[in-house]
């Protein structure tokens, strides 16, 4: 018996066969092996046809299939994660009418800005939990005004999850609360879609597809999909979330206090919070977790720092040695003391950082002496500056209410560096585990606790493979105090200049 799961993100597709007795992963394929297309007609905008989503799923059931020898009738749910906040227009045949407007498309921030203001700041956090920002509901917005004769046409709007499923299962449409959220449509105070929004804009409430559960029957995969995937029909279609809750689950995280953290090109720190709660300065993002539900309130703290994985690329580019590997730049960054000497890097230079109020501050070097500095200095100091900036966001979570306990993250990335690790674990004072996981593998863990197959996530994870757990370091607490509290100071004076 085996559970698909699919990721559905912007350079391809991942599907991911799980084993559902083992919880093992069987086999797992991706497509393209190149990133997929993105669309960009003007500068600051991002779309993809919905149609290559959908092109690039057949290819990757197909290679995950006869790598695995799995039959279609073996496999009793089927679980999507996604590309977060994207915008599908379809019509009454559930044919996209544009291209959808993906996450990293920038065209709609005034509309968000200007419904921020209209609405009110307070009214917005209180019930929104942010700011309308450029989420769906502006992107939605942007094309009410800019292309009127599509928005007409349009029948229901849908997240690039919720797209895929109604593909899946030949033309249901619904979405859920979770999806909801992240689209600013959900309205936290009252438990319903936002009256607010839906005025402002002028939308119509018939756009929002009908609410299914996050985990539950969603639909059910169709005669004709199933014939060319080589499927059953009637399989389930019985778990979907956004890439970032879906990483989260794929983590186990579920608890308030407990965090999923990822440190490739761009870091995220995602944390559980167990009351409705909200950051003044929107700082952070909050929306529904996979778990939450009317009787438990769970809301997943979002924080994205641009300037993390991409700082370390560029110092092996310009300045490691020669031929310096990954390891190698960790190796010598950890034969410098924590606070690097007293050298301090300031780590956005990736574009504008949401943590610093959308502020565009650039990176910066502190302290740096000729005479005492060295390229382990600032190797390291460009680890711990990222660590810090983790450390700014947690912050903020804790001033909403979130004790912090432990860091969930899989084995890769940043997270293979074990002074990255002892940093970030000093700092906070939380435990790290490391797992070996990916989006798609939760997806379809996801779709067992869906169609029952699993009672709960901690059945379903109960086989999710622990690397190694990394303690914090009490010895060394006041030093890595010193070394944050310098670079705090640093960073309110770069950010003031």
């Amino acid at each position: 018996m085996y559970l698909l799961g699919y990721d559905i993100g912007t350079s391809s597709v991942k599907a991911s066969l799980v084993d559902a007795e083992t919880g093992k992963c069987k086999a797992s394929a991706f497509y393209p092996e190149k990133e997929a297309e993105i669309i960009a007609v003007k500068a600051g905008w991002a779309e993809q046809e919905p149609e290559m989503w959908w092109e690039n799923l057949k290819a990757a059931t197909q290679k995950v299939m006869t790598e695995a020898r799995v039959k279609g009738e073996d496999i009793k749910a089927i679980g999507i994660s996604y590309q977060m906040h994207g915008l599908v227009c379809v019509d009454k045949a559930g044919k996209p009418l544009r291209p959808s407007i993906i996450w990293c498309d920038g065209r709609a921030v005034s509309y968000g800005n200007a419904a921020f203001d209209a609405i009110g700041h307070e009214k917005c956090l209180s019930h929104l939990l942010n700011s309308p920002g450029n989420f769906t509901a502006a992107k939605l917005a942007w094309v009410k005004d800019n292309e009127p004769e599509i928005y007409s046409k349009i029948y229901k709007i849908m997240l690039p999850g919720d797209y895929i499923a109604m593909r899946l299962s030949g033309g249901t449409m619904n979405t859920t609360v979770s999806g909801l959220s992240e689209g600013m449509f959900w309205d936290f105070r009252n438990g319903e879609v936002s009256k607010d929004i839906l005025e402002y804009y002028g939308f119509d409430s018939s756009l929002i597809a009908d609410i299914a559960p996050t985990f539950g029957l969603q639909s059910a995969v169709c005669r004709s999909v199933a014939e060319e995937l080589g499927l059953k029909e009637g399989t389930a279609i019985s778990y979907r979330a956004g890439d970032q809750p879906n990483n989260a689950l794929s983590l186990n995280v579920m608890n308030p206090g407990e965090i999923a953290a990822t440190g490739g090109t761009s870091g995220v720190v995602y944390g559980v919070l167990g009351e409705v709660n909200y950051d003044k300065l929107s700082r952070v993002n909050t929306f529904a977790h996979v778990n939450n539900t009317e009787s438990q309130t769970r809301l997943g703290v979002l924080l994205c720092i641009n300037g993390t994985g991409i700082l370390n690329a560029w110092m092996k580019r310009t300045v490691a040695p020669e031929g310096c590997s990954y390891k190698d730049m960790n190796q010598l960054a950890d034969t410098v003391g924590i606070g690097s000497n007293g050298l301090s890097i300031i780590p956005f230079g990736n574009g504008a950082e949401r943590i610093l109020q959308n502020k565009e501050t650039g990176c910066s070097i502190e302290g740096l002496n000729f005479n005492v500095h060295t390229k382990a200095h600032l190797l390291r100091a460009a680890q711990e500056g990222i660590v810090f900036s983790f450390k700014q966001g947690i912050e903020i979570m804790e001033g909403m209410g979130m004790s912090i306990t432990d860091i969930h993250a899989g084995h890769a990335n940043m997270f293979l560096n074990p002074m990255f690790r002892e940093t970030l674990a000093g700092i906070t004072g939380a435990t790290i585990n490391l797992y070996d996981t990916d989006g798609a593998a939760g997806a379809a863990k996801g779709a067992g606790i869906g169609a029952g197959i699993y009672k709960d996530n901690n059945e379903a994870f109960a086989t999710l493979e622990h690397i190694l757990t990394t303690e914090p370091d009490t010895k060394n607490r006041q030093a890595y105090i010193d070394a944050y509290g310098l670079w705090s100071e640093r960073l309110a004076k770069h950010i003031n200049q």
